[in-house]
C-alpha cells in the first residue's frame, strides 16, 4: 500500500498522516482487514520518525479505523467500522456543539422531533416484539415511586432510543443518536422540574400502542403532542426563573 500525500511543514505531521490513511481507506484503495505497512515502512514513505507514526496510528485506532495485533503475523490492519461503532462519538459530537454554540432550546427541540417523526412511519411498519417490550419497559420503570429524575430521564433517552430502533435503519439510527442521546437529556435537564411524569408516561404509552397497531398517524400525531409539552414546559421554567428573578431583583435590602 503507498499512499499518496504531501504533508505541510506548518501542520501537525501525525495528524496529516492520519487523514491521508483515512482517506484511503474512505476511497477505498485500503480495503477491510487488509494490513497497513509496517512503523518502519509508514516513517520512510512520509519521512517523518517513528514515534509520529505511532502517534498518526493512534488516532485511527481511537476511530475505529484500524486495529492491531502483535506477534509475527501482527500489526496495524483495515476495520469494518460498524454504525455501533460510531454511535458514541456521534453523540459527542453532537453534545459538544450543542454546548459550544449555546444552541437555544426550540432549535434543539425542533430538530430532535422532527428527526425522530421521520422514524415513525417506518417504526409502525417493521417494529418487532423486542422493540415493543423495551418501551413497554421503560413506561413501566417511568411509573416505578422513588425513581429519581436522573433514572427517569435516563429511561426517557431509552423509550425514544428504542422507538428510533424500530424503524429498523441503521443510518437512521447513527443520525439520530445524536438527536436523541445528545439534545434529549439536554431538554430533559431543563424541563424535568416542571414536567408531570403521569403526562409523559400517558404520551409514551399513547406512542407504543399506536406502534404496536402499526398506526403511523397515530403515533406520529403522540410524538406531536410530546413535542409541544416539551416546549410547554420549557417555557413554563423560563417564566418561573424570571419571575423568582424579579422578586429578588425588588426585594427590600437587595440594594436595586
Amino acid at each position: 500500500m503507498q499512499v499518496e500525500y504531501r504533508l505541510k511543514e506548518d501542520g501537525d505531521l501525525s495528524v496529516q498522516i492520519a487523514g491521508a490513511i483515512r482517506d484511503a481507506i474512505v476511497a477505498g484503495r485500503l480495503i477491510v482487514d487488509e494490513r497497513l505497512p509496517s512503523e518502519a515502512e509508514l516513517a520512510e514513505q512520509f519521512d517523518v520518525s517513528r514515534p509520529t507514526v505511532r502517534e498518526a496510528l493512534k488516532r485511527l485506532a481511537a476511530q475505529n479505523l484500524i486495529r492491531t495485533r502483535r506477534g509475527a503475523s501482527g500489526g496495524a490492519f483495515v476495520n469494518r467500522l460498524r454504525f455501533e461503532d460510531a454511535h458514541g462519538q456521534q453523540i459527542t459530537t453532537s453534545t459538544l456543539l450543542l454546548s459550544m454554540n449555546a444552541v437555544d432550546f426550540e432549535t434543539a427541540c425542533e430538530a430532535r422531533y422532527a428527526l425522530e417523526r421521520a422514524c415513525v412511519p417506518l417504526a409502525a411498519a417493521r417494529r418487532g416484539p423486542d422493540h415493543l417490550a423495551t418501551m413497554r419497559a421503560e413506561i413501566h420503570r417511568q411509573g416505578q415511586p422513588g425513581l429519581s429524575d436522573e433514572s427517569f430521564c435516563a429511561s426517557d433517552v431509552a423509550f425514544h432510543r428504542a422507538l428510533v430502533d424500530a424503524a429498523g435503519n441503521p443510518v437512521l439510527s447513527y443520525q439520530l443518536a445524536g438527536a436523541v442521546e445528545a439534545m434529549q437529556p439536554l431538554m430533559n435537564m431543563i424541563t424535568f422540574s416542571a414536567r408531570s411524569r403521569a403526562r409523559i408516561l400517558a404520551l409514551h404509552g399513547a406512542i407504543a400502542d399506536a406502534l404496536e397497531a402499526r398506526d403511523a398517524a397515530r403515533a406520529e400525531a403522540e410524538l406531536a403532542a410530546l413535542a409541544a409539552y416539551t416546549i410547554e414546559l420549557a417555557d413554563d421554567v423560563r417564566a418561573r426563573r424570571r419571575a423568582r428573578a424579579e422578586a429578588a431583583g425588588g426585594a427590600p435590602g437587595t440594594g436595586q
